[in-house]
């Protein structure tokens, strides 16, 4: 997600809390914060599909691969 967007939808949060939004700024502000999420848990899968557990007797294991990356969208 672009600053840009993340800065659009802090703008209609403000606005939200001062003046309310019109029905077609709610349907923005709506799909711009679910695209944030979408965009948040992607990259914590991709985080976590990459750790590495070093095992006692020295074998690396990815949890990744080990758990099939999985994708929570």
């Amino acid at each position: 997600m672009e600053q840009k967007q993340i800065n659009r939808i802090n703008e209609l949060y403000r606005k939200s809390k001062a003046e309310g939004l019109t029905a077609e700024e709610k349907k923005e502000q709506e799909l711009l914060r679910k695209q944030f999420i979408a965009d948040v848990r992607g990259s914590l899968t991709a985080q976590l599909n990459n750790i590495d557990m070093v095992m006692e007797d020295g074998t690396v294991e990815n949890l990744g691969e080990k758990y099939g990356k999985k994708s929570l969208s």
